[in-house]
């Protein structure tokens, strides 16, 4: 199935774009490219071929949630430029 012209304008209109002749010129012959190699693949025998949904094995790479020690105020503040109590002191920005 070959798409035209035609075709390639009324998506751009429901995609509310504007697109110039170069432009319909340009996505005619592009996505019928990737049409064609879609019908390609379908020509592909498949048999035995399992679904997958990533062609590369997946792992968590995050670590596990686990509680741990942390700084204290006083090793958190010690390179503050300023501070009030337990907090930093910056300038109000209203």
């Amino acid at each position: 199935m070959a798409l035209t012209k035609d075709d390639i304008r009324r998506v751009a209109e429901l995609a509310r774009l504007e697109l110039t002749g170069f432009e319909i010129e340009e996505f005619t012959r592009e996505l019928n490219g990737i049409i064609g190699f879609m019908e390609k693949l379908k020509q592909l025998d498949t048999t035995g071929v399992e679904p997958m949904e990533y062609a590369a094995p997946l792992h968590n790479v995050f670590r596990g949630d686990l509680i741990e020690p942390s700084l204290g105020p006083e090793q958190v503040l010690a390179n503050a430029p300023d501070r009030m109590g337990d907090f930093f002191k910056v300038p109000k920005i209203l």
